[in-house]
């Protein structure tokens, strides 16, 4: 390497990734007056990462909404519940504490720190992930924050460049790092060398010089082949058709450059994808996907057609579940057959331009959406996205959906009998309901928020709810779930346990804490949190540190 043609840079902390973690890392870092390098791969239209993207859920308790909806809970329910769902194996030992650590501190550490910051949150408390068999979330912990996840990020962004201590803060955008650099003797890590991309950089690479290193690089997902390397055979043989949720920008690299300098990464088979993923109808890299956010009151059949059973599929309950289910199912997809009605009552897309009413926060049309139903996304997606099929029977409907999947597996007669025998049951009435979907609709519209968003037990095959839509769904890479060992200074800790001088990991590269604080399975909307939550206990090691020096 030249030299003349590497750009140096000095600070008390360098920070890896353009993310929430990132952010939250600098701006927590400014606060205790310190230098700051962040350095990103992304151009600084990407800055904020994938929480631009994302919905902007965040899994907490004992917060005003939750008041206001009346939910008593406690960190020891949650963290039960938590220990339930993640089924943790015996070496996870940090993922557990983190665990603990993030159910006793969510409410300070993370829901108080943001409205410090100015983020709000929707007053309604959704319920999620309530588990199959009492191993999910036994009370509403979701909060959608106000503006989606961009809000967030860029909330923070907006802090961060109106810092008083900005001038000690150098933000580095198309900086792609190589390798971390090692002291010889002390074995501390004192920064990273890598290259410029930007075309109107004189320098072609670079090097930064820091005490610390805090590694906020994001996961693996945005890698199909690096989830091809690691995936879990629980949910069968890996699929060719799956989609890609996430940025290439995802890729693991710095993953390889932390276990090279002896730190452990773990549980990389851990991921939490979703099984209702559609090709994105423009997508912005190969295989993009969006990720459904499904109908409860439509039916989930497999590729020949049949209603999945004898357990049927429904969304709000375990994710984790319905990728399995999908992964080992023919063809390695499934079909959800609905009306209009369903869809237009029932229907989302997770991220932040899906909901755009959430993301500019217009509470008043959102109220009258969820009323009247969003026929304007389901015109979008019947219009638009190569995966959704509509007609006006279910007999030219079989006919779309055979010409779609173009594999011979659907069976038209036995797809057309098991809608109509779901639908005699409803029509029957409740006293004499015996379908375990219908059973937990009942339970979902016990809650306000799912009552106001699922249909009161509608047939599928009804003149006045019609046209009939079909959506083939696939399973899509989202989020990493394993990663680097931290302890809960968020150190990365080499094969002895021992921390590694001057390497912080925080976010979905530490697996959001411990290389796996999900284990199995998450409570959702843990993601965004952990970045906070990580982060935060990154900068107050550092801070203790510098103390006792």
């Amino acid at each position: 390497m030249n030299s003349s043609e590497v750009k140096s840079y000095h600070a008390d902390a360098l920070v890896i990734g353009g993310g929430l973690a990132g952010i939250v890392s600098a701006l927590e870092l400014l606060d205790l007056n310190k230098s700051v390098i962040l350095v990103d791969a992304e151009p600084e239209t990407n800055f904020g990462g994938q929480a631009n993207d994302a919905f902007g859920g965040m899994l907490l308790i004992n917060t005003k909404e939750q008041a206001k909806n009346g939910i008593q809970d406690s960190p020891e329910l949650l963290l039960n519940d938590w220990l339930r769902a993640a089924e943790f194996s015996a070496d996870d030992i940090w993922g557990q504490r983190w665990a603990k650590e993030y159910a006793y501190s969510c409410k300070p550490d993370v829901y108080d720190w943001l409205h410090h910051h100015g983020i709000r949150f929707f007053p309604a408390v959704q319920w999620v992930e309530r588990g199959n068999v009492g191993n999910g979330n036994s009370l509403p912990r979701y909060h959608i924050a106000w503006g989606c996840g961009r809000g967030v990020v860029q909330t923070l962004i907006s802090k961060l460049r109106a810092h008083k201590h900005r001038d000690k803060l150098q933000i580095c955008h198309q900086h792609r790092v190589h390798s971390l650099v090692r002291d010889a003797k002390s074995g501390a890590i004192q920064g990273c060398i890598g290259s410029i991309s930007a075309e109107n950089s004189p320098d072609k690479n670079f090097k930064v010089t820091a005490a610390h290193t805090i590694v906020c690089s994001g996961g693996i997902n945005g890698n199909i082949d690096r989830v091809r390397q690691h995936w879990d055979p629980i949910y069968g043989p890996f699929p060719e058709n799956i989609l890609n949720g996430v940025s290439p920008a995802a890729d693991g690299a710095l993953h390889d450059e932390v276990s090279r300098v002896g730190g452990q990464v773990v549980n990389l088979g851990q991921m939490w994808n979703y099984a209702a993923g559609i090709a994105h109808p423009q997508p912005k890299f190969s295989r993009h996907g969006l990720s459904l956010i499904p109908p409860r009151s439509a039916l989930w059949l497999n590729a020949k057609g049949e209603r999945v059973g004898p357990a049927p599929m429904v969304t709000g309950f375990d994710t984790h579940d319905l990728c399995k289910r999908t992964g080992n199912a023919p063809g390695q997809y499934t079909w959800q057959v609905m009306n209009w009605k369903i869809a237009t009552k029932e229907m989302a897309i997770s991220g932040t331009d899906e909901n755009p009413l959430f993301r500019d926060k217009k509470l008043l049309k959102l109220i009258w959406q969820t009323l009247r139903g969003n026929h304007n996304l389901v015109r979008w997606m019947v219009d638009e996205c190569e995966d959704v099929v509509c007609a006006d029977n279910l007999t030219e409907l079989a006919e779309k959906m055979r010409a779609l999947a173009n594999d011979d597996l659907l069976d038209a007669e036995r797809m057309c009998s098991d809608i109509r025998s779901y639908d005699a049951n409803i029509q029957r009435g409740p006293s004499l309901w015996n379908d375990d979907q219908l059973r937990k609709i009942q339970q979902l519209r016990q809650w306000k928020s799912d009552k106001l968003r699922t249909c009161k037990f509608q047939p599928i095959e009804d003149k006045k709810a019609g046209p009939l839509i079909a959506i083939r769904e696939r399973i899509v890479s989202r989020k990493s779930m394993g990663g680097m060992l931290t302890n809960l200074d968020a150190a990365v800790l080499d094969k002895q346990q021992q921390p590694i001088p001057g390497l912080f990991a925080a976010g979905e590269a530490a697996g959001f804490g411990g290389g796996g604080i999900s284990g199995i399975r998450s409570l959702e909307g843990t993601f965004l949190a952990n970045c906070i939550l990580n982060s935060r206990r990154a900068v107050q090691a550092i801070a203790r540190q510098e103390e006792t020096k």
